[in-house]
Parts: C-alpha cells; sequence; structure tokens
C-alpha cells in the first residue's frame, strides 16, 4: 500500500521526530503504551478498528533511520484474543510540500503480513484501515510536535553537560539587619526602619548582651522618692482646710443653739 500524508512542520524536524520510537508510538491512533515501555523499542496494545470489528494487538515497535533519509518503521504483535498475529514493514520518504509553506509530506510504502482476523478482512476494508490509521497519525504527529518540540541538535557534536554548581558558587543574600542596608523605598527614616525591622524580626544580638534581666531576676525598681513627696506636699494643705472648715462649722451650729 502507497499513502501519503501531510506535517506542517519542516521536514528536519520532522525526521527528527520519526526519529523518537517512543513519540512515533504514541502518535499511532489506537496504541497505548506499557507504564513500563523501552523508550528505544516501546510495547503496548494497538486496538485497530477493521470494517465493523476491532481487533486488539499486543506487540512492539523499531524505528531504524536509513542513510538516504527515509525512516524505516517495523511493528509486530499478536492478538490478545485469539492466535493471529500481524508484522509491518513501511517506508516513509520526507519531501518539502510544493506549496512553499515550509511542510512536509511523508511518502508511506508499507506491507503487512497476517495471520486470523486481520487476515480474513477484505483487501477494500485493510486498505481503507491503513490510510485511516496514517491520516490519524499524522495529525497526531504534528499536535505532539506543537506541544512537544524536538531539542534541536547537531549530531556530530555531542551535547555540553550542564555546569556544575558548587556551595560556594552561590550568591548569599545580605543580612536583613544590615547596617549599611539602603533605607525603605518608602522614604521611612533610617532610626524608624531599624525599629521596624527590630518589632518584626526581633533584637539584635548586641541588644540581647546589654538589655538588664527579666522575669524572676530583673531589678526590683528604687522608690520613686519624688512622687511620694510631691502626693505629701499637697495632701498636707488639703486635709488642714478640711479640719479648719470642720471647726467652723462647728461653732456656727453651737451659736445657734
Amino acid at each position: 500500500m502507497e499513502h501519503e500524508v501531510y506535517v506542517p512542520f519542516p521536514v528536519e524536524t520532522v525526521r527528527q521526530a520519526l526519529t523518537e520510537p517512543e513519540r512515533v508510538a504514541r502518535c499511532i491512533p489506537g496504541c497505548q503504551l506499557d507504564a513500563d515501555a523501552d523508550p528505544g523499542t516501546p510495547g503496548g496494545r494497538l486496538r485497530l478498528r477493521i470494517g465493523s470489528s476491532t481487533i486488539t494487538y499486543r506487540g512492539t515497535l523499531t524505528v531504524t533511520a536509513r542513510d538516504t533519509g527515509t525512516v524505516t518503521v517495523e511493528a509486530s504483535g499478536i492478538e490478545s484474543r485469539g492466535d493471529g498475529s500481524a508484522e509491518l514493514a513501511l517506508t516513509v520518504r520526507l519531501a518539502t510540500a510544493p506549496d512553499d509553506t515550509g511542510a512536509t509530506v511523508l511518502s508511506c510504502t508499507g506491507t503487512v503480513t497476517s495471520t486470523g482476523r486481520l487476515a480474513e478482512a477484505t483487501d477494500q476494508a485493510a486498505e481503507s484501515a491503513g490510510r485511516r490509521v496514517l491520516d490519524r497519525f499524522a495529525a497526531n504527529l504534528a499536535a505532539d510536535l506543537t506541544d512537544n518540540p524536538p531539542e534541536e541538535r547537531d549530531a556530530d557534536v555531542p551535547a555540553a553537560p550542564p555546569a556544575a554548581t558548587g556551595v560556594f558558587d552561590s550568591e548569599v543574600p545580605p543580612p536583613s539587619l544590615d547596617p549599611l542596608a539602603d533605607d525603605d523605598q518608602d522614604g521611612t527614616a533610617p532610626a524608624e526602619a531599624a525599629h521596624a525591622r527590630r518589632t518584626m524580626i526581633g533584637r539584635s544580638a548586641e541588644e540581647v548582651d546589654h538589655a538588664p534581666p527579666r522575669g524572676r531576676y530583673a531589678p526590683v525598681p528604687a522608690p520613686q522618692s519624688a512622687t511620694t513627696s510631691a502626693t505629701l506636699r499637697w495632701a498636707a494643705p488639703a486635709a488642714a482646710l478640711a479640719l479648719a472648715s470642720a471647726v467652723v462649722v462647728g461653732r456656727v451650729l453651737r451659736r445657734r443653739r
């Protein structure tokens, strides 16, 4: 069977994507990869619809890039319910689309050798199913390239390993209580900013060392003699005035009697 499909990406991008077996496998419609599938030879299940029936295969897929610029896809599987089997050999040739859009045309030529339920299908049904799979594969590949573009790299130059970053290479941020730090951007004075930082963060080590003890070991404050003297100085005249008023009132009452 021969069939052409269209992928709206440059030839080099599509060729690099087709050399990734796992990407090719997940773009095949109806394919479900195993959780522990090998990226080089992915395995899983494939549900293939032929006419009015559906056949499920379990198998593996391999991809080989040729020096001629073509890509060969080989797959084999056995029916999950039955004794049938199928083997695929597909050759894909890539060419730039003639519409000057920079897209790629994939010319696919393949053969299928099968036994069991697939072999019982008519040639027309098998060809229709193959064309439908290739058309949907091209659409899935375009969507996958949009979401996960391949990394552009030169095959002759190995990728450079990431530079190691040690502990001493990391940038150390300035301390939050640095006395030489710039003032706050809101125009707060240095003294007010320092007080705000101490309130939010805590007192500095120097303040803690010179601060008086607290709690049960705090010193007893000295009596406030000045306050007591001032109180007595005002209380004595008031008491004398009250006593004199009482004497005068008592004399007036006695005279009236």
